[in-house]
C-alpha cells in the first residue's frame, strides 16, 4: 500500500510507515490540486499539514484512499463531508504541540510586558535607549484565556507558575487548573492584563475579537493571538496599538497566510512593540516529531484494525484485535436493517461472527467484524451490494 505525505512530515512518520511496509512518497512542499489528484489515485493514506486544501475533487481522485491524516490540529482544509461520503476517516492531532504554543505565548508576555522586542529593534537601528518606562513584571498581573482547552490550559499552569493571576473564558463547562477562575467573556475583558486567544476553527468564532472587544479591554493592556487568523480583525487592532488603547500584542496567525518565502502585508507591520510570527506556534522539532509519531500510529492502526477512535468524522468505533482473527469493516449510513442485512449473509455463507462492535455518528454508521474463516471476493461483493454501504474493507483477510 502507498503512503503520501507532502508539507515536510517528519521523518519519525516515514520511518514508521515503511517499519510497517508502505511504500512511502514524501514531498517536503504542498502540492497543487491537480498534481495532487494524480499522486493521489493510487494513495491508501494521505498526510498534510495546514497548507494542503483536501478537496473533493482530491477525495473523489483517490480510488484507492482509506485515510487522509493531517499533521496538525486543524482539519478545516480537508473536505470531511466528502470524505465521510466516499468512507475515507479523517485524523489530525489534537495534543502534541499544545506544549509548544503554550510556551511560546508564555514567552511573548514576558517579552511584551518588558518592552524587549521594541527595545531589540531599536538597538538595531543604531538606538540605544535604557529606559524602565512602561516595562513590568509579569508577577501578579492578571492573564485571561480566552479558550481553555488543551493549550490555554497549559498555559494557565504555566502562568500560575511564574506568579501571574489566571482568569478565563470557554464556551464548554471545564475544570479549573490550580487557581484560576472561570468568568464571562466581557467579565475577563476587563479585568484581564493580558488577553490571550486559544480558540479552535469552529466558524462561530470567525470575527470574534473586533473593535467593540478591545475597546472593553483595559486601557494598556496586551494582546496576543495564536488561534486562527480569522477570530481578529486587525485592522481594528491596528488603531488600536497606534492609539495607545492596547500596549503591544503577539501574533502569529493571520486572515490569509502565504506560502513560506512569500511576501506578507499586514496593517500590524511596523507598529513598535508587536510581534509576528509566521504561524509557528507549533513548529518545533519536538511537536513535530510527536505529532509524525501519533498521527502514523493512528492512520496504521486504523488501516489493520479498523479502530476509529479519535476520527475526526467517522463514528468511534473500536474493538480489540486479536491475532488470527479475520477482521471486516463496513461504513454505511445510518439506517434501520443494516446489522441485520451482514449478519444474514454471513449466516447464509455458514461464517460465524466472534466478535463486533458498531457505533454511529449523526448519518453515518461503522461496524468492525471479528469472524471466523477468511474473506473471499464473492463475499466482499455480496457486503457491498448490501443497500446503503459506503465501503468494505479486510483487514488480515
Amino acid at each position: 500500500m502507498k503512503v503520501l505525505l507532502l508539507e515536510n512530515i517528519s521523518a519519525v512518520a516515514v520511518e514508521q510507515f515503511r517499519a510497517a511496509g508502505y511504500e512511502v512518497e514524501s514531498h517536503k512542499a504542498a502540492l497543487e490540486e491537480r498534481e495532487l489528484v494524480e499522486k493521489i489515485r493510487d494513495a491508501a493514506i494521505l498526510g498534510v499539514r495546514s497548507k494542503t486544501p483536501v478537496s473533493k475533487t482530491v477525495i473523489q481522485a483517490g480510488e484507492e484512499l482509506v485515510a487522509v491524516g493531517a499533521f496538525c490540529i486543524g482539519v478545516d482544509k480537508i473536505d470531511r463531508t466528502t470524505a465521510s461520503e466516499r468512507g475515507v476517516a479523517v485524523f489530525n492531532d489534537p495534543h502534541s504541540n499544545s506544549r509548544s504554543v503554550a510556551e511560546l505565548a508564555m514567552g511573548e508576555i514576558i517579552v511584551l510586558l518588558r518592552r524587549t522586542f521594541q527595545a531589540s529593534t531599536e538597538m538595531h537601528g543604531g538606538v540605544w535607549n535604557k529606559s524602565a518606562a512602561g516595562a513590568h513584571e509579569v508577577r501578579g498581573l492578571t492573564l485571561g484565556i480566552v479558550g481553555y482547552g488543551k493549550i490555554g490550559s497549559q498555559l494557565s499552569d504555566l502562568a500560575e507558575a511564574m506568579g501571574m493571576r489566571v482568569v478565563f473564558y470557554d464556551v464548554s463547562h471545564v475544570l479549573a487548573r490550580g487557581n484560576a477562575r472561570g468568568l464571562g467573556f466581557r467579565e475577563l475583558l476587563e479585568t484581564a492584563d493580558i488577553v490571550t486567544l486559544h480558540v479552535d476553527g469552529n466558524p462561530q468564532n470567525r470575527n470574534l475579537f473586533g473593535a467593540e472587544e478591545f475597546a472593553a479591554m483595559k486601557d494598556g493592556a496586551c494582546f496576543l493571538n495564536l488561534s486562527r487568523g480569522f477570530v481578529v480583525d486587525h485592522e481594528a487592532l491596528a488603531a488600536c496599538l497606534k492609539s495607545g488603547k492596547i500596549a503591544g500584542a503577539a501574533i502569529d496567525v493571520f486572515p490569509k497566510e502565504p506560502e513560506s518565502g512569500a511576501g506578507f502585508e499586514s496593517a500590524l507591520q511596523g507598529l513598535p512593540n508587536v510581534i509576528l510570527t509566521p504561524h509557528v506556534g507549533g513548529s518545533t522539532e519536538e511537536a513535530q516529531q510527536n505529532i509524525g509519531q501519533f498521527v502514523s500510529a493512528k492512520l496504521i492502526d486504523y488501516v489493520r484494525s479498523g479502530d476509529s477512535t479519535l476520527s475526526v468524522n467517522l463514528p468511534q468505533c473500536h474493538l480489540e484485535y486479536e491475532e488470527g482473527s479475520y477482521r471486516l469493516m463496513h461504513i454505511h449510513h445510518n439506517v434501520p436493517g443494516i446489522l441485520r442485512a451482514i449478519n444474514d449473509i454471513l449466516g447464509d455463507r455458514g461464517i460465524n461472527i466472534e466478535r463486533q462492535s458498531l457505533n454511529t455518528r449523526a448519518t453515518l454508521g461503522y461496524a468492525i467484524y471479528d469472524i471466523n474463516r477468511p474473506c473471499d471476493a464473492e463475499l466482499m461483493t455480496q457486503l457491498r451490494a448490501v443497500p446503503h454501504t459506503i465501503s468494505v474493507r479486510a483487514a488480515g483477510c
